[in-house]
């Protein structure tokens, strides 16, 4: 979660913060013995699979930003604000990630979902684990301002201590550590210039 934790997995990516699909992948069969897959040694690398993240960068109608507020739960001084958002699960698209982690993160619900802004891949330690992340950055309207935390999953509640919404002019004179990194000045760009006319791909982040 260190852009923020979620369910059972963080949400966000917190150098860039982390929501299911960071698992180490072991050794495999795949059916017969002669085609089994070899075991890693114990100075080969495992990799973690890549995680598809859906966030939503809420806005209300003063185009104020909804941020949760995270921490590393075996470290709860280290702490970041980040976007709303979470890991895709089974068939559903980033669209459907993005309303239901949306609901269960804040309570919102009907939210209006505009195009995607940003797209970022990010790596970082969370929980006791690393976590690999793809995210797609939703732009999103709300006229609903009241937060319900209710429906947050256990990690969530152990590494999330708030939600704050905040101004543009806010959160470019804060000092505290916020992801997606220049999330302040990415903000400012929108409410100027507008979205993007196609996704705009962030710079990889690894903590």
């Amino acid at each position: 979660m260190p852009e923020g934790p979620e369910a059972d997995e963080p949400d966000g990516c917190r150098g860039a913060g982390a929501d299911g699909a960071g698992e180490r992948r072991g050794a495999e069969t795949h059916g017969s013995a002669d085609r089994r897959v070899a075991e890693p040694t114990p100075d080969e690398p495992v990799e973690a699979a890549v995680r598809q993240v859906s966030r939503v960068v809420l806005l209300d109608p003063d185009d104020r930003i909804l941020l949760l507020h995270g921490f590393e739960p075996a470290r709860p001084t280290e702490t970041w604000w980040f976007t709303p958002g979470g890991g895709l699960e089974g068939t559903e698209s980033h669209e459907e990630a993005a309303h239901r982690e949306l609901a269960e993160e804040t309570g919102i619900t009907g939210a209006v979902l505009g195009p995607v802004l940003w797209k970022r891949r990010c790596s970082f330690p969370f929980d006791g684990r690393r976590w690999e992340q793809d995210e797609w950055y939703y732009l999103g309207r709300t006229e609903r301002t009241a937060t319900d935390t209710g429906g947050q999953t256990d990690l969530e509640r152990r590494s999330v201590s708030g939600l704050r919404w905040w101004t543009s002019q806010e959160l470019s004179a804060s000092h505290e550590t916020v992801y997606p990194t220049r999330l302040a000045e990415l903000l400012r760009t929108l409410l100027v210039d507008g979205p993007p006319s196609a996704p705009v791909l962030l710079e990889t982040q690894r903590v």
